[in-house]
C-alpha cells in the first residue's frame, strides 16, 4: 500500500498528466490512456506503477492532497490557536490543497460499489494524517474514535464544499466550524460521564472492555510508512499542539 509520505515518482508523473483529462472524462480508462500518452511513461511501466489504472491515479491524487496539507501545517504558526481551531484549520488546508472538479470526479469514482472501500480507506488515512500532524498520542480506543469522527467531519465538509458558491467558500468554513463544535460537544459530554460517579459506575464494564482496545501495532514506529513519523509530522506542529 502506497503511503502518504512515500509517493511513487512514476505514478505522480501519470497523475500530473491525467489531471487535465479528469475534468472532462473523469477517472476512467480513457483518462489513464491519455495520461500514459501525455506523460511519455512506457505503458508497461505505467501498468506497474498503477495496476488498477485510474483508480490508482485517483488514490495517488488524494494522497498528494494529504502531503500538501502536512507541508502547510508544518509552515503554519498555530501557537495561539485553540485545539478545535487547529483541527478546523487542518481540514480546511486539506480541502484547499486540491482542485474541486477533480475531487468531484473522484467522489463519483469512489461512490461505485467496487471502489467504495478504497474511498473509505483514503478518508481514514486523511483523518489519521491530520491527527498525527497535530501531535495525537492516543494509543487506545480513542485512536479509533478520533479518526472515525474526523473522517465523518471531513467527508461531510467536502460534500458541502462541492456545492458551495459563497464568496471565499465562507459557507463551507461556517459548516466546518459547526461540525467541529458538534464533535467538541460530544467530547465534553464524554468527560461529563467520566466525572459523574453514578454514570461512571454504570459504564464501568463497557469502559473496561473498551480499555482493552489498543491502536494498531507500529503506529509510532519510525520505520513504518504511514505512521506518525512517516506522515511527516514534525516537532514544530507537535510542540504547538502539546502546549494547548
Amino acid at each position: 500500500m502506497q503511503s502518504t509520505a512515500y509517493p511513487d515518482s512514476t505514478r505522480e508523473k501519470l497523475v500530473e498528466a491525467a489531471i487535465p483529462h479528469v475534468v472532462f472524462d473523469g477517472w476512467g480508462p480513457q483518462t489513464f490512456k491519455a495520461a500514459v500518452a501525455d506523460s511519455g511513461v512506457p505503458e508497461q511501466m505505467a501498468r506497474v506503477a498503477a495496476p488498477r489504472g485510474s483508480i490508482d491515479l485517483a488514490a495517488a491524487y488524494h494522497k498528494g492532497g494529504d502531503r500538501a496539507m502536512i507541508a502547510a501545517l508544518d509552515d503554519a504558526d498555530m501557537s495561539t490557536m485553540r485545539f478545535r481551531d487547529k483541527i478546523a484549520h487542518a481540514v480546511w488546508l486539506r480541502i484547499a490543497a486540491v482542485d474541486r472538479e477533480v475531487v468531484r470526479r473522484g467522489m463519483t469514482l469512489f461512490s461505485l460499489p467496487y471502489c467504495a472501500p478504497e474511498g473509505v480507506r483514503l478518508v481514514w488515512e486523511t483523518a489519521d494524517a491530520i491527527w498525527n500532524a497535530l501531535g495525537d498520542t492516543s494509543d487506545d480506543v480513542n485512536w479509533y474514535t478520533k479518526r472515525a469522527t474526523l473522517s465523518a467531519v471531513f467527508t461531510s465538509t467536502v460534500l458541502f464544499w462541492l456545492g458551495d458558491d459563497s464568496e471565499g467558500f465562507s459557507d463551507t468554513k461556517a459548516f466546518l466550524d459547526r461540525r467541529i463544535d458538534d464533535v467538541m460537544s460530544f467530547e465534553k459530554a464524554k468527560a461529563g460521564v467520566r466525572d459523574n460517579k453514578a454514570l461512571s459506575a454504570l459504564f464501568a464494564l463497557p469502559n473496561a472492555i473498551l480499555g482493552t482496545i489498543k491502536a494498531p501495532a507500529g503506529v509510532r514506529r519510525d520505520d513504518v510508512p504511514g505512521t506518525k513519523s512517516g506522515t511527516a509530522s514534525n516537532s514544530k506542529t507537535s510542540h504547538q499542539t502539546e502546549s494547548h
